[in-house]
């Protein structure tokens, strides 16, 4: 039972920090490489689609889609979608995704001239379920080198985990001052229950030992 309970409770944890990692936002630096649009048709990736942009209707199948192609400062590539998230989650309230390709249109630069660029996403990158991170903002980086500390994400951390711990301990608190007396009285009550039922059965053993024959 003690497995079970820690593997409850690894499981839930490890689903909340899945989903900050996917929700917080996070930096890259990169070169733009290209940026185009093409049409998506969802398959079992759709959950890391965003939802229709705000004024257009509805396609359960699937959209155009902009995209922006990238390299790291390593040279590895990266491929950042590029979507409305409207006033649905994450609650990045994105209504400009048409500007943000044209800014990132305007800054694609080539390896002999390479012009750095900040972008700020959310999400993943996985090649096997063709999902990508979702870009918000663009700006032009100091270098490839430049740093960025991710201030924004340490406040909501700080301030989440102060909520858990202020939730926690008025659990225990509470769980001290009314549940634990509640079950240690049901508790007693069963207790007395359980001696009444087994001095009863000792004198039915005994009164069956003593009928004649």
């Amino acid at each position: 039972m003690v497995y079970v309970k820690w593997f409850f409770i690894l499981a839930v944890w490890g689903l909340v920090a899945a989903v900050l990692h996917y929700t917080l936002p996070q930096h890259d630096v990169v070169r733009i490489t290209d940026t185009y649009e093409t049409r998506v048709d969802y398959g079992e990736n759709a959950l890391f689609w965003a939802s229709e942009s705000p004024g257009m209707a509805t396609d359960l199948q699937g959209r155009d889609v902009f995209f922006i192609q990238s390299r790291l400062t390593d040279g590895r590539p990266m491929i950042y979608r590029n979507e409305d998230t409207g006033w649905g989650w994450p609650p990045y309230f994105k209504f400009d995704s048409a500007n943000l390709q044209a800014d990132a249109a305007d800054l694609k630069s080539t390896q002999e001239a390479p012009r750095w660029v900040v972008v700020r996403h959310y999400g993943w990158r996985n090649e096997l379920l063709s999902i990508y991170p979702n870009a918000v903002h663009l700006r032009l980086a100091a270098g490839p080198e430049e740093r960025i500390v991710p201030w924004l994400n340490i406040v909501i951390l700080v301030l989440l985990a102060a909520l858990v711990w202020g939730v926690w301990v008025r659990w225990r608190r509470f769980r001290r001052r009314r549940l634990d007396p509640v079950l240690e009285e049901m508790g007693d009550s069963m207790a007395d229950v359980s001696d009444g039922v087994a001095e009863r059965l000792a004198r039915l053993r005994r009164w069956w030992k003593n009928e004649p024959g």
